[in-house]
C-alpha cells in the first residue's frame, strides 16, 4: 500500500497555506491599518502625509490620532469622550448579545445533541437555514416585526393587550433582539460539536446515584461543555463588537456603536487616520484578552497533562 505520509517540502506547503493566508488577509492589512493610524491626512495627490521626514531622518508619528481617542481637547478629562462612551457601548451590548445567544442556544445545541442520529442533520439545516438569506434581508424583516405597523404590535392590539401600538423599533431591546438573532447560529454549531461528542452514560451513571437532573446537569454537562460555551461565547463577542448594519437599522441615536462611529470618521469626515486609530484600539480592546485567555488555558492543559 501507498504511504500517504507527506515529504517534508510537502509539510511545509500544508503548513504554509494557513500561515500564508493570516499573512496575507490579516497581518498585511493591519499593518496598512496601523501606518495610516500614525500619519496626517494629505491632499488629493498623497491622500497621506509620508511618515518619514527626509531631511532630519526622524519618523513623524501623529499620536494625536490616538490621543484624542481617550481625552476632548487640550487638557481635557481623561476617558470621557464620545469614543470611549461608544467603546464601552460596544463592549456592553456585545455582552448582552453572548449571554442572550447563550441562554437561547445552549437548549438549542443540548436538544439537537440527544436527538437520534437520523434527524441531527435536519435539525443542524434548521439552524443554518438562515445564512442562505442576505444577512441584509433579515435584519429589514425585524423592522417589520418591531415597527409600530408590524406584526407583533398589530397582534397585541388585535387581542386587546394595548390600545396603541408600542414602541419596540429603534430601541435597546429591537437591537438586541436583531443581534441576538443574527450570531444565534454561530453559537449553536460549537456547542453542538461539541455536546454531541459527550458521553450522556455519565448522566445516566448520576442519576443512579441520586442526583437530581439538575444539579447533574451543571455539575456533568456544563464542565465537559466548556470548550463549547466558550468559543461560542467568543464567536458571538468579536464581532458583535463592531457591529454596524444592525445598530443602524434597529437601534436609535443614543444607540451609536463603535462600528458607526468608525465609519463616520472615515466616509463622513474623511478623517481616515481617527478612524484607523479607532479601529486598530478596537482590535486591541478585542485580541489582548483573547491572548491573554488562550495563554491561560494552554498553561492549564500543560499542568494537567
Amino acid at each position: 500500500m501507498a504511504s500517504t505520509n507527506l515529504s517534508m517540502p510537502g509539510r511545509r506547503f500544508v503548513i504554509g497555506v494557513p500561515y500564508g493566508w493570516l499573512l496575507i488577509f490579516f497581518l498585511l492589512p493591519f499593518l496598512i491599518l496601523l501606518y495610516i493610524s500614525f500619519v496626517d491626512m494629505g491632499n488629493d495627490i498623497n491622500p497621506f502625509k509620508p511618515i518619514w521626514d527626509a531631511s532630519t531622518g526622524l519618523l513623524k508619528l501623529k499620536y494625536e490620532n490616538y490621543w484624542s481617542i481617550f481625552r476632548t481637547g487640550e487638557g481635557g478629562p481623561l476617558f470621557q469622550t464620545l469614543y470611549i462612551e461608544a467603546y464601552l457601548r460596544s463592549i456592553w451590548y456585545a455582552l448582552c448579545t453572548a449571554v442572550l445567544c447563550l441562554l437561547i442556544g445552549y437548549p438549542f445545541a443540548y436538544f439537537i445533541a440527544r436527538s437520534k442520529p437520523s434527524v441531527r442533520p435536519a435539525l443542524l439545516m434548521m439552524v443554518m437555514l438562515p445564512f442562505w438569506t442576505s444577512f441584509l434581508l433579515r435584519v429589514y424583516a425585524w423592522k417589520g416585526i418591531l415597527a409600530d405597523q408590524g406584526v407583533i404590535n398589530q397582534f397585541m392590539m388585535a387581542v386587546g393587550l394595548t390600545s396603541e401600538p408600542v414602541q419596540m423599533l429603534y430601541t435597546n431591546v429591537s437591537m438586541l433582539v436583531g443581534m441576538t438573532y443574527v450570531y444565534l447560529p454561530f453559537m449553536i454549531l460549537p456547542l453542538y460539536a461539541n455536546l454531541v461528542k459527550m458521553d450522556f452514560r455519565l448522566l445516566e451513571a448520576a442519576y443512579d446515584l441520586g442526583t437530581s437532573p439538575f444539579k447533574a446537569f451543571w455539575l456533568i454537562t456544563v464542565p465537559l461543555s466548556k470548550a463549547g460555551i466558550v468559543a461560542g461565547f467568543m464567536l458571538v463577542f468579536i464581532p458583535s463588537v463592531g457591529e454596524f448594519v444592525i445598530p443602524s437599522l434597529l437601534g436609535g441615536p443614543e444607540n451609536i456603536m463603535i462600528g458607526r462611529v468608525v465609519w463616520d470618521e472615515m466616509f463622513t469626515s474623511n478623517n481616515w487616520p481617527r478612524a484607523s486609530a479607532l479601529a486598530v484600539v478596537m482590535i486591541g480592546l478585542i485580541v489582548v484578552p483573547l491572548a491573554f485567555y488562550y495563554r491561560y488555558t494552554g498553561e492549564a492543559a500543560e499542568a494537567k497533562h
